[in-house]
């Protein structure tokens, strides 16, 4: 396997300036270009001998928001903060690939802004506002196929693809906006009680038109004496649907694979959640359950064995699990150490009821692609003489879901790497840190699933330096 490449530039401008004690103007803007080359299997069997070929893509991201923070008094203050964003990726696949070559391009625009009013008072911090943006997109489609117009039983990737010819580029401009109008409080009843609550409106506007009401409440209790602190919350997401529709020759082949096409619907959460925090000794252990129950959830799944991928929602999710936490204090005043687990269990279930319509979990439940049963980190960090320090992290994953989700079947193989990173101070304002990661350079299957990213193996070991300068103004 050809290892991927990734070329990653950025910049970043941050300015703030104080007009009057009452009055702050921010300006932070960033721009990053990402090109990506991805690794194919020389050792396959489908290519010709000899055969170099590399999937492409590149990706543009840039922002800008300005923010005008005004303080009426000490504990009123109100802010407002236009913004633009832009994004774009574009993905062009090996035109030797088999059975297909697809080429994707996608361009959005986003113009919003947001205000919010945050209000202490008393037992009282009260936050509101108002959340809002338009979203222009620009998407190009295009799919090659490349078998011949007779099957070759040797290429099981031409099975059901028949002479299909190649379709023209379809290119394609939807629109949508999400306006969102908020409020929320948290009250401490006493020094050992406070209660949260809020409630979220959101209307969006697209190839559908929808409105949610999302209530949310939570509390949190502290036992006296014993400081142990039992926590509990439940409420309601809504996460609107993706503006990417399928049109024109793209649809009419869909149409003649017997697949059909439903509009996409938001998706909608509702999750339950409670834990506790318990100090023993210096020591802290924190013990967390959760619940998520979604409608419509969101996933994606590819195109007729092509590199074009779809958003899609499956009718049902349920994803629960719980997590601890174990952090020590300061051992003889130079080491810290920690634990963190999780256990976690993702099902899926019902039809497929937003995007292509190509599989479903029939009466039962399936595995979702990001089931994971148990993850780990055991690490640490230990201060060094000289104002510098050596830390580690230990990282065991018991594997996702092995292949299709829809189908029953085991899991990856587990894997197990571990990070190590050095670091020095140089006065109050240069620092400097090495970090690796993976370091023993394991290389295995990381995720297999018909999902937007595809197949995904561990990345091999990285070297990252990291130069840090404040400066006094």
């Amino acid at each position: 396997m050809h290892r991927a490449r990734r070329i990653r530039k950025k910049a970043v401008l941050s300015r703030s300036y104080n007009a009057s004690p009452q009055d702050q103007f921010r300006f932070v803007a960033q721009i990053r270009r990402d090109y990506y080359q991805v690794p194919f299997d020389p050792n396959d069997p489908n290519l010709p001998p000899g055969t170099v070929q590399k999937d492409y893509n590149q990706e543009k991201d840039g922002f800008a928001t300005f923010s005008w923070v005004h303080t009426f008094d000490p504990g009123l203050v109100f802010t407002v903060s236009p913004f633009y964003h832009y994004n774009s990726a574009n993905y062009e696949s090996s035109p030797l690939d088999i059975p297909s070559s697809a080429k994707e391009d996608r361009a959005s625009n986003y113009e919003g802004g947001q205000a919010t009013v945050s209000w202490i008072k008393d037992r009282n911090n009260l936050r509101g506002g108002l959340y809002g943006f338009a979203q222009q997109d620009s998407q190009l489609f295009a799919l090659a196929y490349h078998c011949p117009s007779t099957i070759d039983p040797t290429i099981p990737a031409c099975f059901g693809l028949g002479s299909l010819t190649n379709l023209d580029p379809t290119k394609e401009t939807p629109e949508g906006s999400l306006i969102v109008l908020y409020a929320e409080d948290q009250l401490k009843v006493t020094s050992w009680l406070t209660l949260n609550a809020g409630l979220r409106q959101t209307h969006f506007s697209g190839a559908v038109v929808e409105n949610a009401t999302s209530p949310r409440v939570g509390a949190s209790l502290r036992v006296p004496k014993l400081n142990w602190v039992f926590r509990a919350f439940y409420g309601h997401f809504y996460q609107a649907p993706p503006l990417l529709t399928l049109s024109g020759p793209l649809l009419q082949e869909a149409t003649n694979n017997n697949l059909g096409f439903i509009p996409l619907h938001g998706e909608r959460d509702e999750e339950h959640q409670f834990g506790v925090t318990i100090p023993l000794w210096g020591w802290t252990l924190d013990a967390d359950h959760f619940l998520t129950r979604a409608k419509n959830f969101f996933d994606h799944n590819n195109f007729n064995n092509s590199d074009i991928f779809f958003p899609i929602t499956i009718q049902g999710a349920r994803i629960n699990g719980w997590e601890l936490t174990l952090r020590s204090p300061r051992i003889r005043h130079r080491a810290q150490v920690y634990l963190t687990y999780s256990n976690q269990l993702a099902l899926g279930f019902g039809d497929i009821n937003g995007g292509l319509t190509d599989f479903s979990f029939g009466d039962g439940y399936g595995l979702l692609d990001h089931d994971q049963r148990n993850t780990l980190h055991i690490g640490g960090q230990y201060s060094l003489p000289w104002r510098s320090y050596a830390a580690t992290d230990v990282y065991y994953a018991s594997g996702f879901t092995n292949g299709d989700p829809t189908l029953p079947g085991d899991h990856l193989q587990p894997h197990t790497t571990f990070d190590l990173a050095l670091g020095k101070s140089f006065g109050e304002s240069f620092s400097i840190n090495v970090q690796g990661i993976n370091v023993a350079n394991r290389r295995v299957l990381l995720d297999n699933s018909f999902t937007f990213g595809g197949t995904h193996y561990l990345n091999p070991r990285e070297i990252l330096v990291q130069v840090r300068y404040r400066f006094h103004y």
